[in-house]
C-alpha cells in the first residue's frame, strides 16, 4: 500500500494549497479565525469528497492508461509541484498539475493519452474563472439590491457577515472534496488500487491534514494580494465559487479553484473599481498556472525514467 503516499502526499499539498480558495477572504476580512475555518473546512471537504466525489474519479483515471507505478509517480509529481506553489504563496491549480503529471509520464511511457477527456477538461478550465466572474457579478449586485432593502444596522451587519461568511465558507469546502477529491486518488482508481468509494475516503482525509497542518501561508495571499475586500465582497467571492466548482463536481470534471476564486476576485473589484484590481499579483497568480502543470510533468516524467531504469534491465 505505500504505492498511496504519492496520493496522501498530493491530497495535503491540495489541502494545504487551496483551503485559502474557500475560507482565506473570511480570514483575511478577519471575520472568522483560522482556527475556525480550518476546522470548518476539513470536516466540509471530507463530507463533500464522500457524498459527491466519486463522479470525477472516472474522468481523471480514463485520461491515459495507469498502473501502480505510473499512478504514483503522477501522484508525485503533481504533489511537489502544488507544494513548490504553496511554500512561495501562490495559489495554484492542483487539477492543472495531476493532468501535467498524467501527461509527462504518459510521454515518456509512450502510452496513448484520451484527448476527447482532455479537450473536454481544458475547456472546463477556461470556463472556471469566466464563470466564477459573471456569478460574482450576478451576485453582488443582487444580494448587494437585497442587503441595500434591509438597511440593517452595524451590529446587525457584521452578524450577518460572519454567518454568510463562516456559511458559504463551509460550502465551498464542500464543493472543494466533492470536485478536488478525484485529482487526489482518481490515479488509483484508474490503476486499479482503490474503488471509488475507498478513494473518496482516503482523498477525503488526505486533503483534511493539509488543512489542518499548513494552509494558513497562503490564505495571506487571495483576498489581499489582488483586490483589498470588505466582509460583503468576501462572501460574493467564496459563494461564487463554492457555486462554479460545486456545478463541475457534478459534471464530473476536476476543475480549479484558485481558477474560480480569482475570477471571483476579479469580477467584485472591477464593479468596486477596476484600478483596485492589482494586475501584478494576478499576472504571477496566472504564470503559477502556467508553471505548475510543466513542473509536474518534468517531475513526474524524471522521476518515471529513473525508475524505469532502476527496475526494468
Amino acid at each position: 500500500m505505500y504505492y498511496l503516499l504519492g496520493g496522501i502526499f498530493l491530497g495535503w499539498s491540495l489541502g494545504a494549497n487551496d483551503a485559502a480558495n474557500v475560507f482565506g477572504t473570511a480570514v483575511s476580512s478577519r471575520m472568522v479565525s483560522f482556527f475556525t475555518a480550518a476546522v470548518l473546512c476539513s470536516g466540509f471537504l471530507v463530507l463533500g469528497a464522500l457524498l459527491e466525489g466519486e463522479a470525477g474519479m472516472q474522468t481523471i483515471g480514463a485520461l491515459a492508461s495507469q498502473n501502480l507505478r505510473t499512478a504514483t509517480v503522477t501522484s508525485v509529481g503533481a504533489a511537489v509541484s502544488i507544494t513548490v506553489m504553496t511554500l512561495i504563496r501562490i495559489p495554484s491549480s492542483t487539477s492543472q498539475a495531476v493532468v501535467g503529471s498524467i501527461i509527462g509520464v504518459a510521454l515518456i511511457n509512450k502510452a496513448p493519452l484520451q484527448l476527447d477527456g482532455l479537450l473536454k477538461v481544458v475547456i472546463c478550465w477556461v470556463g472556471t474563472p469566466v464563470g466564477a466572474l459573471i456569478v460574482a457579478w450576478v451576485l453582488y449586485r443582487s444580494l448587494g439590491w437585497l442587503l441595500n432593502a434591509l438597511s440593517p444596522n452595524v451590529y446587525t451587519h457584521d452578524e450577518l457577515m460572519r454567518t454568510g461568511l463562516v456559511l458559504s465558507g463551509a460550502y465551498g469546502a464542500y464543493a472543494l472534496g466533492a470536485n478536488n477529491v478525484a485529482n487526489v486518488t482518481g490515479v488509483y482508481v484508474g490503476a486499479g488500487l482503490l474503488t471509488p468509494r475507498w478513494a473518496v475516503i482516503v482523498g477525503g482525509i488526505s486533503i483534511a491534514l493539509g488543512v489542518l497542518t499548513y494552509s494558513k501561508p497562503v490564505m495571506t495571499t487571495v483576498g489581499k494580494s489582488i483586490v483589498r475586500l470588505d466582509a460583503f465582497s468576501s462572501l460574493v467571492v467564496v459563494l461564487s465559487e463554492a457555486v462554479v466548482v460545486h456545478v463541475y463536481a457534478v459534471v464530473g470534471v476536476p476543475v480549479s479553484t484558485s481558477q474560480a476564486v480569482v475570477g471571483a476576485v476579479i469580477g467584485v473589484g472591477l464593479i468596486k473599481q477596476a484600478s483596485a484590481v492589482k494586475a501584478s499579483v494576478i499576472y504571477r497568480i496566472v504564470m503559477g498556472w502556467i508553471v505548475t502543470p510543466v513542473i509536474a510533468a518534468l517531475v513526474a516524467a524524471g522521476l518515471y525514467f529513473v525508475l524505469h531504469l532502476r527496475y526494468v534491465p
